[in-house]
């Protein structure tokens, strides 16, 4: 599950570093943040998805 925290956590530093380089109006390096970061979202969203649908294929544990 660290795993998992440590790539948000990637997501959203390249999402601010994007915000900031458009902000000083640096387009490129803002374009190259921001898709360094959907694509980080995703993988951990297909990670989390991922799971979810094990954790429910297990079944719960009491």
């Amino acid at each position: 599950m660290e795993r998992i925290d440590k790539m948000l956590q990637w997501a959203l530093i390249f999402l601010l570093l994007a915000l900031v380089a458009g902000l000083f109006g640096f387009g490129g390096i803002a374009m190259a943040s921001a898709g360094i970061a959907q694509t980080l979202f995703f993988i951990f969203i297909l990670l989390f998805v991922g799971a979810v649908v094990m954790s429910v294929m297990r079944g719960r544990k009491s």
